[in-house]
């Protein structure tokens, strides 16, 4: 798992020394124990995976200094991420949140072998320390109402949340919007047609309506 990425404005991205034989992974040791991707994306790891998690680079600001992922998995997006902003921005050190033991593993294996600037929490974001982050990402874990309810104690005036979502994202956004107030811009996914990325400021809790009660004169 040694790679050398770059990466351009314009969604381009290429390797000098990483695989993208799918029989790499049908092969490969976590893979084979762990199942940390679909067998079924296997075919087209390339695209599906990692292109479509370092499209994502692409909207995080250039001064960010700190990035936190939730739910990393195998990585997507928040090592692909960190392997890219080791070329282009040393100094953004990505945090990667899996409460699954076996796959934070696997993650620092993958940080040694890359030397990314990366810190590995195995454990539930519910129980993790609170602090501000730049930059907010996450990939197929949860439901957009969800991931705000995560990411609202985590954002300060300039955080940026990066949701990569599919086609029904817009399900997921008026679902959202009755439970929060947040500015969102939708990209076009490159990589996918469905695909969106939803990025997300300034959120904030809608206050809960109370219903007015009649009570009744005894």
């Amino acid at each position: 798992f040694e790679s050398n990425f770059a990466f351009d404005r314009h969604g381009t991205i290429w390797t000098d020394s990483f695989s993208t034989d799918p029989k790499i992974y049908k092969e490969n040791f976590w893979q084979k124990k762990f199942n940390l991707v679909s067998n079924s994306s296997l075919e087209n790891v390339w695209e599906r995976h990692f292109e479509d998690s370092a499209q994502l680079f692409e909207y995080i600001p250039e001064d960010a200094e700190n990035l936190i992922d939730f739910g990393s998995g195998a990585g997507f997006p928040a090592m692909v991420i960190a392997i890219i902003a080791n070329e282009k921005t040393p100094y953004l050190k990505v945090t990667m949140v899996e409460s699954i033991k076996k796959k934070t593993l696997y993650l620092n294996e993958v940080a040694v072998k890359t030397g990314v600037n990366v810190e590995i929490k195995n454990d539930r974001i519910e129980n993790l320390p609170l602090k501000k982050y730049d930059v907010i990402t996450s990939r197929a874990m949860a439901s957009l109402v969800d991931l705000l309810k995560y990411a609202y104690p985590f954002c300060s005036e300039r955080t940026v949340c990066l949701f990569p979502k599919g086609k029904n994202y817009s399900l997921e956004l008026a679902e959202a919007h009755k439970k929060w107030r947040f500015k969102c811009s939708i990209e076009q996914s490159k990589v996918s047609e469905e695909g969106k990325i939803l990025i997300i400021t300034d959120i904030k809790k809608k206050k809960e309506k109370r219903n007015a009660k009649n009570f009744s004169r005894s």
